[in-house]
């Protein structure tokens, strides 16, 4: 997250967006809502849409790689067809259409597995925020494997409670972020990864005998 184009970090944005899907999603998880609340928990996700995807345009503009790929994937298939499939299942539900929704669970196993691929990656961010994807990676198989009809909605609320810490994470970094710069210092720790790059030194030439630092973008 470089600001060194002049672009302010709209990280704290998408995390919010996820932390409001992560919330709902456990809510209709763990029952504490009923299944009555999916058209209006589609407004919310294509709501999260909007704003995940300037964030992924923008971080990738920034050089993020992983963060810039993972806010637009978010964007695309969590919160836009999510979104609009909480439409599409409603209608189909009141107007008794038949529907196989089994290909959700196999759409599914596929972020579910580009995720936990790319979680090693988030070893090198800030310790939350690997804390925020590893909530997702319990999260998200575990959903894709219901939609599969593979185990049951026994396990439904485990991909609840995972997804409303992720989401109460999210609130903290993205509150970090705003305050810590604001004020200039940190205010909200921040621990950092649990990988750190270690110096390299570049090989010795006759023009320079000094030691090049690599420093994790």
């Amino acid at each position: 997250m470089s600001n060194e184009h002049g672009w302010a970090t709209p990280a704290p944005a998408g995390l919010v967006a996820l932390a409001v899907a992560c919330f709902t999603f456990f809510a209709v998880l763990t029952g504490k809502v009923d299944h009555s609340c999916i058209p209006l928990l589609g407004c919310w996700l294509i709501g999260g849409f909007i704003v995940q995807l300037v964030v992924g345009i923008i971080e990738l503009m920034e050089g993020n790689t992983t963060g810039g790929n993972v806010f637009t994937f978010f964007a695309a298939f969590f919160m836009l067809v999510g979104g609009l499939e909480f439409f599409v299942k409603f209608m189909a539900h009141t107007q008794a259409w038949q529907i196989d929704a089994r290909i959700d669970g196999w759409a599914w196993s596929v972020l579910a597995i580009t995720l936990l691929m790319w979680t090693p990656a988030y070893f090198k961010a800030p310790l939350l925020l690997a804390g925020v994807v590893l909530c997702l990676d319990v999260a998200v198989p575990i959903v894709a494997l219901m939609d599969l009809k593979v185990i049951g909605h026994g396990l439904a609320p485990v991909a609840g409670y995972a997804l409303l810490f992720a989401g109460l994470i999210a609130i903290y970094i993205s509150s970090a972020i705003v305050i810590n710069t604001a004020y200039a210092r940190e205010v909200l720790p921040m621990p950092g990864p649990i990988l750190k790059d270690t110096p390299k030194e570049a090989p010795a030439t006759k023009d320079s005998l000094q030691p090049c630092v690599e420093k994790a973008g």
